[in-house]
């Protein structure tokens, strides 16, 4: 007889982009992919961190953002609402 788990862990599979990408790209693949995060990876493809829509829409909404704000510049950095 076998038992199943008592505890899974899924993990919902996201897209993963490049930490230089500009956060409107990322807004748009994140739209696209219908995604509730992205996974940023830096040069080497290591997953330095995510992003989730509420964070890149804050950052849009920000006085200081310009559209050459990259997922580097902010990622890491608190979101202030």
């Amino acid at each position: 007889m076998t038992f199943p788990p008592t505890h899974t862990t899924t993990v919902e599979p996201a897209p993963q982009v490049r930490d230089d990408m500009t956060v409107e790209v990322a807004i748009s693949v994140l739209t696209s992919a219908r995604s509730e995060h992205l996974v940023v990876c830096d040069e080497d493809d290591q997953c330095s961190g995510r992003v989730t829509m509420a964070h890149l829409a804050t950052i849009r909404d920000s006085t200081a953002y310009t559209d050459r704000v990259r997922l580097r510049d902010v990622l890491g950095r608190p979101v202030s609402v």
